[in-house]
């Protein structure tokens, strides 16, 4: 039944004009797509009707009203194709810019959803839960394109809860989950129940969760925790194999030929030299972007050409990845491009110094990046979030044995929850930006003290001096 006037009444307020300032509804990432404003909206979704439409009799329908039957032992025929018509883009969220609409053709998705399947070696089994939202590519691709391939259903969430993760699991039989960001951090934050180990999960496959809390996330859930990488663009993959080291993601897959090389030369980058405990001792010459010297099923960004030639140059496709490789050939994450660090002319890795601060026993999620140093160069900071103790983070970081003499941060940030994405992806944009200068508490170490004390309005007076004798004062705001 369809309310007298409604309609016209709807389609005359959907024409008047709306006060400024004022949002006529949610806003989707694809707004914000890289590139001129009419050229890079994706094209709109198809509107629901207004009327209702007349029901086709019941002989065309094929039976699906009621049985099956009219349907058995017919063929559907081939899939008509219009090679012509793109598909709708796939967005690729960057941090600290734009999104960027990413041509996602179905030969590519058949690829990738083979890939998967081989790279967890199991079917995902009745069903897959989806935690993460599907514009992002690792929920198409290593969630609901390996459970179509093996004829598993798949439940979605609106949003990620970590409180609702059992229950969800419980309810829709979940056997297989994916997550990104620190997902994992948040479930292990959630209290403890004696039941958290009944439950059907049998494997999870994302990226960042790190070593300790993997393990911890199997002993506490009895799920085995997969991690990988693969670039959202398609252009480079690296795949676990059993005897990977613990805080390696794993091998170049076979298809590709990956090389870690200093992005300003484009020369190789020598193996990592590793001592007893794990420490890089090499990281200034070892530290490298990753790129993929062979061909790689990249199909481009939508209406960017721009991105695309960034992505793709002298013949390789670059990731933006930061890696070393050790003298076995396994890869080690090291950061994102932007979250490099270069502390008295050596380089860090942000990831490195992530997973031994998320051995604090207070801290629930950390994040690890650059603050501009006052000279040259720059500082570590970090935020955490838990709860901090300035003399017991103290005594944990000198009785850490892979952490090197600068990898200490200089800052430590205490919040309450760690800002994320949309993709649960800690939002390292805003976390640069604000620096010390930010509404939380700050603990900081003042140079030649090992002691952590809180940061004062006096503290900041004194040190934004030392960046203004410098003329390094605008770099707090990048």
């Amino acid at each position: 039944m369809v309310e007298r006037g409604g309609p016209r009444r709807r389609r005359r307020r959907r024409h008047q004009p709306h006060p400024a300032g004022t949002r006529t509804g949610p806003r989707h990432p694809a707004h914000r797509v890289s590139g001129p404003r009419h050229r890079a909206h994706p094209p709109p979704p198809p509107r629901r009707p207004r009327t209702p439409r007349r029901t086709p009799p019941a002989d065309r329908l094929g039976g699906v009203r009621g049985s099956p039957g009219p349907l058995r032992g017919r063929d559907p025929g081939p899939l008509p194709r219009h090679p012509r018509r793109p598909p709708p883009p796939l967005l690729h969220l960057r941090l600290d810019r734009r999104p960027q609409g990413r041509d996602l053709y179905p030969g590519q998705t058949r690829r990738r959803r083979a890939d998967a399947g081989r790279n967890l070696r199991r079917p995902p089994g009745r069903h897959a839960l989806v935690c993460m939202p599907m514009f992002h590519g690792h929920a198409v691709i290593a969630d609901w394109a390996p459970a179509l391939a093996a004829g598993a259903g798949v439940a979605l969430r609106r949003r990620f809860s970590a409180s609702g993760f059992l229950t969800d699991v419980r309810r829709y039989g979940a056997t297989y989950f994916t997550y990104v960001g620190r997902a994992v951090q948040y479930l292990l934050a959630t209290p403890a129940r004696p039941d958290d180990r009944d439950n059907p999960l049998r494997l999870g496959f994302g990226t960042e969760a790190g070593a300790v809390d993997a393990a911890a996330f199997q002993r506490r859930f009895g799920v085995r925790l997969v991690e990988g990488y693969g670039s959202s663009e398609g252009g480079a993959a690296v795949r676990w194999t059993p005897g990977t080291p613990a805080n390696a993601v794993g091998r170049a897959a076979p298809s590709d030929d990956l090389a870690v090389v200093d992005p300003a030369t484009g020369a190789e980058c020598p193996p990592a030299a590793l001592d007893a405990s794990g420490r890089l001792l090499n990281g200034s010459a070892a530290i490298g972007e990753l790129v993929n010297r062979g061909p790689n099923p990249f199909e481009g960004y939508w209406r960017n050409p721009e991105a695309e030639s960034a992505r793709r140059r002298d013949g390789w496709y670059w990731t933006g990845d930061l890696f070393y490789r050790d003298p076995d050939g396994f890869l080690y994450f090291a950061g994102r491009a932007d979250d490099r660090l270069r502390v008295d002319s050596e380089n860090l890795a942000a990831a490195t110094i992530e997973n031994i601060l998320a051995r604090y026993e207070g801290a629930v999620a950390v994040a690890v990046y650059a603050v501009p140093d006052p000279v040259a160069g720059d500082q570590v900071m970090a935020t955490l979030a838990g709860t901090f103790d300035p003399s017991a983070f103290s005594a944990f970081l000198a009785a850490q044995p892979d952490l090197g003499t600068k990898m200490a941060p200089r800052f430590v940030r205490v919040v309450h929850r760690m800002p994320v994405t949309a993709t649960n992806k800690i939002h390292r944009a805003a976390l640069r930006q604000e620096g010390f200068r930010c509404p939380d508490p700050v603990w900081w170490r003042p140079p030649g003290e090992q002691a952590y004390r809180s940061l004062t309005g006096d503290d900041v007076t004194g040190l934004l001096a030392r960046y203004r004798e410098r003329g390094r004062e605008e770099l707090l705001s990048r």
